[in-house]
């Protein structure tokens, strides 16, 4: 499944709501998380959509300049770092549903 992640200065926030609002983006997989819930520096807001392509392509269109698409190693690390969040959050899930 297609992946974009685009990272948003914290002023530029309220664009995630209008991504949210697309009735195609809104369909896909979609997960926001401050840098710092990430594990890194500064106070930008990191935008996942997993889904299909034409609705990547959407929010690219609706992000525009508010935003910049991460690509390559920058991508796949952020990436790793969404993956790891989500697993946590499942095991706790599972110790306290288990």
């Amino acid at each position: 499944m297609a992946y974009a992640i685009f990272e948003i200065e914290k002023e530029n926030e309220k664009i995630i709501d209008e991504i949210k609002k697309d009735d195609l983006v809104s369909r896909q997989s979609i997960w926001t998380r401050d840098a710092k819930s990430l594990g890194l520096e500064g106070e930008n807001i990191y935008l996942k959509i997993e889904g299909d392509e034409k609705a990547i392509e959407k929010a690219k269109e609706i992000i525009g300049d508010k935003g910049k698409l991460l690509e390559g190693e920058e991508a796949v690390k952020i990436n790793e770092k969404f993956v790891a969040d989500e697993e946590k959050a499942s095991e706790g899930m599972g110790f306290i549903f288990g």
